[in-house]
């Protein structure tokens, strides 16, 4: 999903927001997290008019140009319009006595303030920022990179608990999301495929950024990790929900494994199973981010 300005504006799954909030300060943290509002004429930005962009505190996408920035009189940092539409969500905030329209970041859903029909031309719009909630990228330095977009992979080897917490650690990894994969039910339970009769496996979905770790780089990491399975002359089992896997998303992907697999194992039969990937249903929420959520590293 990708911005008409050549941004990534996927939405991040909650992992991967976790993960990026470690960063903050505990202020930053309250405003960007908890919808909270700095006070006025405090924020650090709000003087600010050199040119350059106004980003993300949390994602690092880029929201407001310093073109669109102007001087509202109110204490927080003003914009009449968005870097990109699409970098900004608008949504409704009942929480005070009033109606208001809240903003946030599309990626990530950092709070960033809100938006008034109070503006200037040409918008007519006054986008009221909390400092904390932003970044400034002074022209010259440095911008949040242009994103090429994301790609998605498939791997099972063993219980997802711990293939889904390594695999979060990868660089270039954006997020890891524990499921079924290789089956025949449809909308699997846990205990369903713990009884082995829908053939699924234990599966963790990668989304990943090409620009950081292709898929043979993925591949790599995947077997150095986990090994291959020798067959011992035996024929792998293809039900059991703990099976080693690749579940290639796309034609390309089963190319690339294939080829891999070639030239790491040469003439070697192995037990994991290299295949097309058929659909992937994500498992119960409380088998997300499991060893995370239970202190096991």
């Amino acid at each position: 999903m990708q911005s008409k300005s050549g941004y990534d504006i996927t939405p991040l799954a909650q992992p991967a927001v976790d993960r990026l909030a470690k960063k903050l300060t505990r202020e930053e943290a309250r405003v960007i997290l908890g919808s909270g509002t700095e006070a006025s004429f405090c924020g650090t930005l709000l003087d600010k008019y050199k040119d350059g962009t106004y980003a993300c505190r949390l994602c690092g996408l880029p929201l407001f140009s310093s073109s669109a920035k102007f001087d509202s009189g109110t204490g927080w940092p003003s914009f009449f319009q968005p870097f990109d539409a699409a970098h900004v969500r608008e949504v409704q905030d009942t929480s005070g006595e009033m109606v208001r329209t809240e903003i946030n970041c599309a990626r990530c859903s950092a709070h960033l303030g809100h938006v008034f029909d109070d503006g200037p031309r040409p918008t007519g719009h006054r986008y009221c920022l909390n400092s904390a909630s932003l970044e400034f990228f002074e022209e010259g330095q440095e911008q949040p990179a242009v994103a090429s977009g994301t790609e998605t992979a498939y791997f099972a080897a063993g219980c997802f608990w711990g293939v889904e917490d390594q695999l979060q650690k990868v660089p270039g990894v954006l997020d890891a999301v524990s499921g079924y994969q290789g089956g025949r039910t449809e909308n699997p339970t846990y205990e369903a495929v713990c009884d082995g009769k829908t053939g699924h496996a234990e599966t963790v979905r990668v989304t990943f950024d090409p620009s950081r770790i292709n898929y043979p780089q993925l591949l790599e990491w995947f077997f150095n990790r986990y090994g291959a399975p020798p067959t011992n002359g035996a024929r792998s089992d293809t039900e059991s929900q703990y099976r080693s896997a690749v579940f290639a998303a796309n034609d390309p992907q089963l190319a690339q494994a294939k080829a891999f697999l070639a030239k790491r194992f040469e003439d070697r039969e192995i037990a994991t199973q290299v295949t097309k990937g058929g659909p992937f249903y994500e498992a119960e929420e409380h088998h997300q981010n499991y060893h995370s959520k239970h202190g096991r590293h």
